[in-house]
């Protein structure tokens, strides 16, 4: 599979579909402009797609599958939070 082959805009109206899915409104106090509106996205729910664009890009850039799982697994202890991996039981102290 070349880049030339993938369609990135599917891969991306399906990572905004994934993050549109998981939004709610909030409602936040802010000092100078009063009551605000806000949109919250909760990224963790669209993992399951992010990791497919990192599969993607890994095999485009020749990654093995040892660097594609760090990528993978950095996401989730970094950049989902810890907690990703205590909910699938894997963490813990």
């Amino acid at each position: 599979m070349s880049l030339k082959t993938i369609d990135f805009s599917e891969l991306a109206a399906r990572f905004q579909s994934a993050l549109d899915i998981s939004a709610t409104l909030v409602n936040v106090s802010h000092s100078q402009t009063g009551a605000v509106q806000i949109e919250q996205f909760r990224p963790r729910q669209a993992k399951p797609i992010i990791d497919e664009i990192d599969r993607v890009l890994a095999q485009h850039y020749g990654f093995t599958d040892e660097e594609l799982d760090f990528i993978i697994n950095y996401d989730i202890k970094y950049r989902m939070g810890k907690d990703a991996e205590d909910e699938d039981g894997e963490g813990g102290e």
